[in-house]
């Protein structure tokens, strides 16, 4: 706070900052960003740690939601970065080749998720403005940790790919994930 970041020649004030006799300075304790948006100056802002836009990273494990799938692949929105919850939202694909590291030529999308799955995957590949993330689950530890049945209820896995609904019994085909401490939230 009060750090004298720059001239007033040299750039132009943005949000968390103040001008003092020709000087720019920190109001908030904070990151300076520096953009330059087509002006001759950039523009210097502070901003606080918590207004910072944490993004997925490729080799990042992601907590996402499935919205929709077809045979080639699952959509799904990002929801966390590790245990950081986003404040934008962020789309990925799990592609069918990406569901599993084994005997990727039988996978079938629809017995490994459903729309409205919690799915714990890596970031393989960087989305943009028109593209997705692409997302593996081909490891032990990446696949649904949270699945609901038909009847409503929270199921329970049973093996590496099948979840029990605890109400009815019945079976559904999913690609577990082998959830490890580390990715539990309290």
């Amino acid at each position: 706070v009060s750090d004298k970041l720059c001239s007033t020649e040299d750039c132009i004030p943005g949000t968390g900052v103040y001008l003092r006799h020709g000087y720019i300075y920190s109001s908030l304790a904070g990151y300076v960003l520096r953009k330059n948006e087509g002006e001759e100056l950039p523009v210097i802002s502070v901003v606080r740690e918590t207004e910072t836009q944490l993004l997925p990273d490729v080799g990042a494990i992601v907590t996402c939601k499935v919205t929709s799938i077809n045979p080639r692949f699952a959509k799904v929105h990002i929801l966390y970065v590790g245990s950081t919850p986003l404040k934008d939202r962020f789309r990925g694909t799990i592609r069918k080749e990406d569901v599993r590291a084994t005997e990727k030529d039988k996978v079938e999308t629809y017995k490994s998720f459903r729309p409205g799955d919690i799915v714990l995957a890596k970031v393989i590949s960087l989305g943009d403005v028109q593209s997705n993330y692409l997302l593996t689950t081909a490891e032990n530890e990446l696949g649904v940790v949270v699945a609901h049945s038909e009847a409503g209820a929270q199921m329970v896995p049973i093996s590496w790919c099948e979840m029990q609904c605890p109400r009815t019994h019945a079976k559904e085909f999913r690609k577990v994930a082998r959830v490890q401490p580390e990715y539990l939230q309290a």
